[in-house]
Parts: structure tokens; sequence; C-alpha cells
């Protein structure tokens, strides 16, 4: 085994009092979410991690969906998939760490052509980005002429290049609108477009595509939770199937469902999402009991403080996008930044 592999990537530092001492206010944020047996793990990996950031001018990016220790301890730059494509574009770094899955580091990479970008594992895929390819979005083109396509920014840079514009949960139905026609494809989750098309007088043709996080929610299991725990308020992602939403108090965007929660303060809550999020959420909301059905999501799991620090150290999992699927891909992204925010 190479001296550089990921397996070796521990940090150099050792946990000590003085180190306690200087992290400690960060733990206190923490502590209810990261058991006190496990921070003298993360402490040390956190401290080199941003000594390292500093030294390559490097900043990191980090998705809701990443576990606590991450999120709040070297991320410089949090959101949801829209937040994290409009924060891109403005990095003034050398060097940006994409902690989330493979189509996110590529829509950094679209955004930031000239600056390196690393993806702490290649295998953090995404389950929704590859159901669909780019030969599926020209056979739509083929059976609907002339109908726009719009792609879930939850694709590969060459799903985005075959099509016209990108969209998040939380800007959806503002793009479909935007193109003035009676009818769009919205490609590749079928929730998310059955659910679009419930919000707008546009004609949404859905694919096949799911979420195998969202997916897994039932209105069953959202029913149960309510009889179990009175006075739950239960908040639901775009990407779950349409009956969970209907059974939900409140449907929306990541960035959305935090707001929600930040603006209500309901005593209890159910964020029928990847269990990571209410973790982050619950940091920042002391107060609020949250119900944490917890549907892991495989993928965003893989980033981890090591790999991080192994990705930061190596410079290794370096993003690279073929110039001519990079063009069109990029205009897809910029079309959908242009839009009123």
């Amino acid at each position: 085994m190479p001296l550089d592999h990921p397996a070796f990537a521990s940090s150099q530092t050792l946990y000590s009092p003085a180190l306690a001492k200087e992290l400690a206010p960060l733990y206190e944020k923490l502590k209810s979410v990261i058991p006190a047996m496990e921070w003298p793990i993360f402490a040390p990996l956190i401290h080199e991690i941003n000594a390292l950031k500093k030294e390559r001018n490097a900043v990191i990016l980090a998705h809701n969906y990443q576990t606590p220790e991450i999120f709040h301890g070297v991320a410089d730059i949090v959101g949801d998939s829209l937040q994290l494509a409009r924060e891109a574009m403005g990095v003034e770094a050398d060097v940006i760490v994409q902690c989330g899955v493979h189509f996110m580091a590529e829509t950094a990479k679209l955004m930031n052509p000239q600056k390196t970008v690393l993806l702490p594992d290649q295998g953090a895929g995404c389950s929704l980005a590859e159901s669909i390819t780019p030969e599926d979005v020209r056979t739509l083109r083929q059976l609907h002429p002339g109908v726009p396509i719009v792609t879930y920014i939850n694709t590969s840079a060459a799903v985005k290049a075959e099509c016209d514009m990108c969209c998040t949960s939380s800007n959806a139905v503002q793009v479909v609108e935007s193109f003035g026609v009676d009818r769009v494809i919205l490609v590749p989750d079928e929730y998310l477009a059955q659910n679009v098309n419930a919000q707008t007088a546009v004609e949404v043709i859905a694919f096949n595509g799911r979420c195998e996080v969202h997916e897994r929610f039932s209105a069953e299991e959202l029913r149960e939770y309510r009889a179990g725990f009175t006075g739950l308020k239960i908040i639901a992602h775009p990407e779950c199937p349409p009956e969970v939403l209907d059974e939900a108090d409140f449907a929306g965007s990541t960035a959305s469902m935090i707001k929600w929660v930040q603006d209500h303060q309901p005593e209890k809550v159910l964020m029928v999402t990847e269990c990571s999020m209410s973790d982050n959420v619950a940091v920042e909301n002391p107060e609020v009991n949250f119900v944490r059905p917890c549907n892991l999501c495989p993928h965003m799991k893989k980033i981890t403080l090591q790999n991080i620090l192994y990705a930061l150290r190596y410079n290794r999992h370096e993003i690279i996008i073929d110039p001519q699927v990079a063009a069109p891909a990029r205009r897809a992204v910029e079309r959908m930044i242009a839009l009123p925010v």
C-alpha cells in the first residue's frame, strides 16, 4: 500500500490539552451531535485541515448533507446545490475542495475552470445523477421536438451539456416557467417533476430517475410519526413521492427547510430528507427537538475528514472536464444563475 493512500491520511497533530482548549468553542457548539469519545479523533484532523487551507489558499464547499464535523468544523461555504453553485462563481481561492458528490464537484469546476477542484472521494456518486445519460436526453429531444429540456442540477456535466437549463429543487418552478411555453421536460427526478407539475400551469414531462434516499420515505411512515409525537411538524424535500409531500406541513428545498425551522422554531420537527441535515440544523437551533428518520446517503458519507485531508495534502482526485462538454454544460448552469433571485 503506497504511503499516500488515504488510509495513511491521518493528522500529524496529536490531541493535546492545548488543542482541546483551542477547539473548545467549536466542540461546545457541536457536543449535542458529536459524542465526547469521538472528538479527540476529529479535533486534530480539523486543526490540520484548517491549517492546510491557509497554506494552499483553499476553500471547502460543503453540502447540507455532510456530517457535522465537516459542515461546522472545516467548511467555508455551506448550503444546498443552488447556494453552492452561486457561491462557487465568486470563490477567490486557488483550490476548491467539494465536500459533496461528483456532480457538485463538476459544477464547481464548471464555474471555476481555471481553479483546481478536488473531490475527496471519487466514489462519491449519486443514484439520481446516474439514472440518466446524454443519450437519454438526445432521445427525449427526438420524442419531443422543440420542447425545452431542464435538468435538475443533480446530473453529470455531460447530461447538463445536452440540456437547455439547470434547476434545483428551490427554483425548479421558476426555471420551468421562464421559457414561456406550454410544455417543458424536467429530468431526471420523477418525483420532483411531478411535484413541480402540481405547482404550475406548464405541462412538465418527467423522466424516471429517483433519489435512493428520498424515494424510501412513505406517507404511512409519516402518519406513524405524527401518531407517536404530539404536535410534530413535518417538512419534506420535493424529491420525495407526492403522497409524502401531501402529509407534510411544508415542502421545499434544503435551504427552504432550514429557513422554515429558523423562522417557526417548532417544538418538534421531522425533516424528511437525508438525516445528517437534521444534525447540522439542530446545532443552530438548540431549542428545537428534532425527530430523526435516518435515511443516510451512502455517497455523501464517503466524504470524511481523513479524505479531505488526503485531498488537500496530496492534491488528489482533481476534477477534469472535457472542454467540449464543459462549454455547453456551463451555459446551462449560467442560465439558471442569471434568473432573478
